[in-house]
């Protein structure tokens, strides 16, 4: 048997190169998806300034299970509780701020940045002293040889230096080397322990604690001896997750990476394991003669069964096997796309283990297997005389289990846009629901495809005569007769427009909506950012007192969380309540925003119905460093979906940042102002800030785009391999379906017909596929389309050019005649004669 197995392999090239395709690539994307599942799932982030401390404690960096946006710090009273653990021979704190070298009043280390640090924390990199002393009081500080450099500083001159918003000359006192060289980390500063913490400015609050080991210590045992010690006060890191501790708000971004994988890696084990199972089974319906006559001379059903399957077999594990590669290169790559547009920091490192290996080649090997049996069941089973009678024609395709499994799919399909339309709410999690209904409904019509296709093409019958005569006569009895044959076309392309038309379309509706949301809610007219870490308290008092600013207020950004009602995470923006009203769209309709000092909040009208609050209540709310709040209620604003946000004090919120400083400040132009005057005025008063830069409205709408195009890129990188696939397997089903008719070709040659009435004839088929899988994936793309756009938009319409639909169409086009046209030609070059001649 499996010397039949072998030889059928060899002289059955075309379609078990095609099921190999399938297969090979299914099983890498599936790979690629799992290894970016895994990777969120891990956080592997292997430590750079922390590289010398096998064990890190650092804050909390969940809060009932939610991740936290902003670094929650320690109390510096766990640096003796850790110290006193068995086997700790020291235990080291650390503090980071941002700190910056100027230059001519410019930061020397440019976009890069640079950070502050304790002295004693540079043991933990290590770094060790090249020149010099270490910084002993106020006043001194030490450079890494990178920024002295740069500077120009050395040892006994004297640095400006820019740190929580005010600007000092501080001594040079040494220049220090990071130990093995490298630069994982931002350019250092490092000041004394005490500068170092008033700078920071944390209430006296440490970031991390360093363990450095006794000698013969276990760094397992010492974790779980520290984490044992320090209970809920703390986490405790060890092995590649250490580097976590150094990128506070990671974790934030781990739900947004996971769920990414999950929602498209389902997508793609759906998909691969369609195309696999179409595909093979479109490889077993071609071999039905072969089938017929191996029956005919007494071979059993029970034999064709097991050639088949070991015909699969050996396909399989040679496919999954080679796709094992191939897989982690493509997880890399979605991974990069996601690193480099900061949906996650670059610090995180891509794993992909033996779990994702396993589902990948499960879900292709039991594709062709599930696939394997259910098409070639018949052919086993089927009796020898009428098998040879059945294989000539195809026309049975009906089944229960066939039509049990549509439903499934359209039931399924349905479910999911009506939950997205009637019970998601607008938010990230949106398209988990809409994006997966285009696909389960895609996949049910293409089951039933047979059917619908003879149905739609007796619809067309008669326009299909009048407009291309003998042509469509001859393509019309083709697709009447061979109506299995073309269904077998017609579903790959069903598949293909349903996703990338549902997919595209989402994310062009999300970017318009969040674009136009953004500008209605934003009134200011410039924006000064600061690269140095922040603007101190004075700053936007300066701004304000500019001829022809109409209001100035600082902008803080954070995520939260209200805990009331079952709690709501929500964004949090710290302004300056006086001109709050007049940098963004939120006049008050209750209450006023001048009540916007101290432990306070305003929010939408709506956001206080829902959380049960009127202006004078308290709202309880979790802060992005996981400090709890009861602020009063001092205003609500009219309320706007796209823009869900808490308003707090900015010295409020600020504090409870990474960065600590508010680092933009929003500026509203008088009605009457000179914008050019203004402007000048802006430029030199952000001249006189370290690291400070003007940029009009423009600029504000352009930040907002790139957030929102954060996860685009990867989006559409996920959404093209997927298509790619998609049409890969539409090549192959229509190579595969055209070579078979190479025999069919020759005899209407033969009987008189010219080479180019037989390709008119292919033509009117194509076009036939084309309007079929272009209707039928219209629809499956619309239970995507119409719930997402309704709970975006309030329309059952996406936003987004009609060009998208064009270019989807066309590119199928371009494969269903590509595929068709180019293999009919060459094959029509053989003469005739040895065609019909040649054995099927």
């Amino acid at each position: 048997m499996w010397s039949l197995v072998f030889r059928t392999l060899k002289f059955r090239k075309t379609g078990f190169i095609a099921t190999f395709l399938a297969m090979f690539l299914g099983a890498a994307i599936v790979m690629g998806c799992g290894g970016l599942l895994e990777t969120g799932i891990r956080m592997a982030a292997p430590p750079q300034r922390l590289a010398a401390a096998p064990v890190v404690v650092t804050g909390q960096q969940k809060h009932d299970g939610t991740a936290l946006s902003e670094r929650n710090r320690i109390d510096p009273g766990l640096v003796d509780t850790v110290r006193s653990v068995p086997g700790v021979r020291q235990a080291v704190p650390d503090v980071s701020f941002p700190a910056t070298v100027l230059t001519g009043g410019k930061p020397v280390a440019g976009s890069s940045g640079s950070a502050g640090h304790n002295w004693d924390s540079a043991q933990l990199t290590p770094y060790a002293l090249k020149q010099g002393a270490a910084p002993a009081r106020d006043g001194e500080v030490v450079l890494d040889s990178g920024l002295a450099a740069r500077s120009g500083a050395s040892v006994g001159s004297s640095v400006d230096l820019a740190a929580h918003g005010t600007t000092r000359k501080y001594v040079v006192t040494g220049i220090a080397d990071r130990k093995g060289g490298g630069d994982g980390t931002d350019p250092a500063v490092f000041f004394s322990g005490a500068e170092a913490l008033r700078l920071a400015a944390t209430g006296g609050k440490i970031d991390s604690i360093g363990v450095l080991p006794a000698p013969g210590t276990s760094t397992a045992a010492l974790g779980k001896a520290v984490e044992a010690k320090v209970g809920d006060g703390a986490t405790v890191l060890t092995g590649e997750r250490r580097g976590l501790a150094e990128l506070p708000g990671t974790l934030a971004s781990q739900q947004t990476v996971t769920i990414l994988a999950s929602i498209f890696g389902s997508w793609a084990i759906l998909i691969v394991m369609f195309g696999v199972a179409s595909t093979l089974g479109l490889s077993l319906q071609q071999r039905q003669h072969e089938m017929a006559l191996l029956r005919a001379i007494g071979t059993t059903s029970r034999q064709v069964r097991r050639m088949i399957l070991g015909e699969t077999a050996v396909l399989s594990v040679l496919a999954t096997v080679l796709a094992v590669l191939p897989g982690r290169y493509l997880g890399e790559l979605l991974y990069g796309q996601l690193t480099g547009h900061g949906v996650v920091s670059d610090a995180v490192a891509f794993r992909e283990g033996w779990i994702p290996v396993a589902v990948g080649a499960v879900a292709a090997i039991a594709a062709a297997l599930g696939a394997t049996l259910f098409a070639g069941r018949r052919a086993a089973r089927t009796k020898p005389v009428a098998a040879l009678a059945e294989s000539a024609l195809q026309t049975r395709w009906f089944t229960v289990p066939r039509l049990l499994l549509a439903l499934f799919f359209f039931a399924n399909g349905i479910l999911l846009s009506i939950v997205t339309a009637t019970v998601m709410e607008d938010g990230p999690s949106l398209a988990s629901t809409a994006g997966p209904a285009s696909v389960l409904f895609a996949i049910g019509l293409a089951l039933l495809a047979p059917g619908i296709t003879k149905g739609i093409v007796t619809v067309l019958r008669l326009p299909v005569r009048l407009l291309t005569g003998l042509s469509g006569e001859l393509a019309l009895h083709n697709a009447a007769t061979r109506n299995v044959r073309m269904a077998g076309a017609v579903a790959p392309i069903i598949l293909l427009i349903g996703i990338a038309t549902g997919t595209l379309y989402m994310q062009s509706t999300e970017d318009s909506v969040s674009a136009r949301s953004y500008s209605k809610n934003v009134l200011a007219d410039y924006v000064v950012d600061s690269s140095a870490g922040g603007f101190g308290p004075g700053v936007v008092e300066q701004v304000r007192g500019l001829p022809g600013v109409a209001g100035a207020s600082e902008l803080v950004s954070s995520d939260g969380k209200v805990e009331k009602n079952g709690g709501s995470d929500i964004a949090l923006r710290g302004v300056f309540g006086a001109d709050a009203d007049k940098t963004l769209a939120v006049a008050p309709v209750a209450g006023s925003l001048d009540g916007l000092r101290g432990n306070t909040v305003a929010l939408s009208d709506k956001q206080a119905q829902k959380f049960g609050v009127r202006v004078g209540d308290t709202l309880p709310v979790r802060l992005g460093d996981g400090t709890r709040t009861d602020p009063k209620v001092v205003a609500l604003f009219p309320d706007n979906p796209k823009q869900q946000y808490l308003l707090l004090p900015s010295a409020v919120l600020a504090p409870h940042t990474t960065a600590g400083l508010p680092e933009q400040i929003l500026v509203r132009a008088d009605a009457g102002a000179d914008s050019g005057a203004l402007r000048q005025q802006l430029d030199r008063l952000a001249a006189a800030q370290p690291g400070a830069e003007v940029a009009g409205r423009a600029s504000l709408t352009s930040q907002n785009n790139q957030i929102q195009q954060i996860l685009v890129s990867a989006n559409y990188t996920i959404v093209a391999m997927i298509v790619g696939y998609a049409a890969i397997t539409v090549i192959n089903a229509l190579v595969a379906v055209t070579r078979q008719r190479n025999r069919e070709f020759g005899l209407q040659r033969l009987t008189g017909a010219t080479r180019g009435q037989v390709i008119g004839m292919l033509s009117v088929e194509g076009g036939l596929v084309a309007v079929i899988g272009t209707a039928l994936g219209t629809v499956a793309a619309a239970t995507t389309i119409v719930p997402y756009s309704l709970v975006k938009n309030g329309t059952p319409m996406p936003e987004g050019s009609v060009g998208i639909y064009l270019a989807i169409i066309g590119g199928a086009l371009v494969l269903i005649f590509g595929a068709t046209l180019v293999p009919s030609w060459r094959g029509m070059r053989t003469p005739p004669i040895e065609t019909v001649t040649k054995p099927a």
